[in-house]
């Protein structure tokens, strides 16, 4: 075996060495922190007490004996043999010595910052900063509000928009896992694909979102066959057979939204770097659309996990009476982003959008 192969063993040896150390340091620090503080507001009450009778005022410690105390009794007290203490500073703060100690096991080092009254008869392991908790409790408060004014409403008949473009891999992630909760639901709720309001992979994602599109306005019962077909990639004209959608059908609805919506005009004079697809623009607008996959439920616009069971759970839970087809399971595996069969997914969680 080589020197330079020993050398790395011995490094990688070190740094899982410290990493074990570094959190000894915190766990120890942390377990008598919390003990720490509990004794002393004991005391602290005791002590307090007793000087409101007394009247007597303890004598004020310099700075370095308070500081050497704090040390000694860190060091037999606080920490196991082995772990090597120092004092790195000392200032008043607050009507208290504030004495920064550092310790060390190994490689690894970590500073805390410590209290101690001026008699030094009090030890503080650690400060609770009284107005930051409170602003953190009221920021977290806030945030529990919000996000309760952002739950779904409830409604007999749920309506879902899955606003995507066609060839985004993310978008077709989330139409991967959002086809069987169309099949499961049928009619039951109003699931329908919507577009993202401009165009980022070419004329081919022009072309198959105008497809899909008129494929759910002509002939909607139909669209989740022709989809599961459209994410293998298999081809225009052969999905629209395997769906059994008549292709005339659809190319004169395409040459009529083309026409209406300046489609194809509006797209190659576009010197925009993502030119506009505006067929959908008003949705676009309404619900504030930035991004594939972007999905609205009831009016609100949620995240979920890319799954055929999250999403149909998150839909079932927005019925005001749930139909018996919402006890039914589906796939709890998030799907795999861009083209390629449905119910192949990694299981990896994505978050990612176009």
């Amino acid at each position: 075996m080589s020197k330079d192969s020993d050398d790395k063993k011995e490094k990688s040896k070190e740094v899982k060495i410290g990493k074990k150390e570094k959190k000894y340091i915190k766990n120890v620090w942390k377990s008598v922190s919390i003990a720490s503080i509990i004794l002393i507001l004991i005391l602290l009450a005791i002590i307090f007490s007793g000087m409101r009778y007394s009247g007597t005022v303890t004598e004020t410690m310099s700075t370095d004996d308070a500081a050497q105390k704090t040390l000694d009794f860190i060091k037999e007290y606080m920490v196991r043999p082995g772990t090597n203490v120092s004092v790195k500073d000392v200032s008043e703060e607050e009507g208290l010595y504030k004495i920064t100690i550092e310790l060390k096991m190994g490689s690894m080092s970590q500073d805390v910052e410590s209290y101690v009254t001026k008699d030094g008869k009090l030890f503080f392991p650690q400060a609770v900063d009284m107005e930051k908790v409170k602003e953190d409790s009221e920021a977290q408060q806030q945030e529990q509000n919000q996000k309760q004014t952002q739950e779904v409403p409830k409604s007999d008949k749920p309506v879902a928009h899955a606003f995507v473009m066609s060839h985004c891999p993310f978008g077709l992630q989330f139409i991967k896992a959002y086809v069987p909760v169309m099949e499961l639901l049928g009619d039951k709720a109003d699931i329908q694909i919507n577009f993202v309001n401009y165009i980022m992979h070419g004329k081919d994602e022009f072309n198959d979102n105008n497809r899909i599109y008129c494929i759910q306005k002509e002939t909607p019962d139909k669209l989740t066959n022709y989809l599961r077909c459209y994410v293998e990639n298999k081809g225009y004209e052969t999905c629209l057979e395997e769906a059994g959608i008549d292709k005339t059908t659809i190319d004169d609805c395409i040459n009529q939204i083309d026409e209406g919506y300046n489609l194809t005009e509006t797209f190659e004079g576009s010197e925009n770097r993502f030119p506009p697809y505006p067929i959908e623009d008003d949705l676009n607008e309404e619900y504030g659309v930035r991004g594939s996959p972007t999905f609205v439920l009831n009016d609100k616009v949620i995240s979920v996990t890319r799954s055929s069971e999250a999403i149909k759970e998150e839909i079932c839970s927005s019925f005001n009476d749930p139909p018996a087809e919402c006890e039914e399971n589906l796939s709890t595996t998030s799907e795999q982003p861009g083209f390629g069969p449905i119910g192949e997914g990694s299981g990896a969680s994505s978050s990612g959008s176009c």
